[in-house]
């Protein structure tokens, strides 16, 4: 029997660690993978990265879309506004399946200054 982990955790164990194939020392040592700082770290900074920068990235293709749709001002807004509810929920699974924490808040961030970047570039609806 084998704990189950990632790769790299396997070969962290397997480099430092002679292992033992007994299910308690698995229970034991995921246990204990979790209660370190790092692994809370790792999720305070993607639970930041998927409500925050969730928000701020719909907020900012609801400015950008509703600024460069060529439709009336109204049925801007209102597309832009429902484009931005599924933009909402994309960010927040993007920012819990990327690799690691710091590429979670990268891909939230470049998406910001994208979308501010194009919104900013519109300028004002005539």
């Amino acid at each position: 029997m084998t704990c189950s982990g990632t790769g790299r955790e396997r070969q962290l164990e397997t480099a430092y660690v002679r292992p033992i194939h007994h299910a308690r020392y698995c229970v034991l040592r995921t246990i204990a993978a979790r209660d370190g700082w790092r692994y809370r770290a790792n999720v305070a900074l993607r639970t930041l990265a998927g409500t925050v920068g969730a928000y701020g990235v719909a907020a900012l293709a609801a400015a950008a879309l509703a600024r460069t749709l060529p439709v009336a001002r109204v049925e801007a807004v209102t597309i832009a506004t429902l484009i931005a509810y599924l933009v909402a929920p994309a960010v927040t699974i993007w920012a819990f399946l990327a690799r690691g924490p710091w590429r979670a808040l990268a891909g939230v961030a470049l998406s910001a200054l994208l979308l501010g970047g194009i919104g900013w570039m519109a300028g004002q609806p005539a």
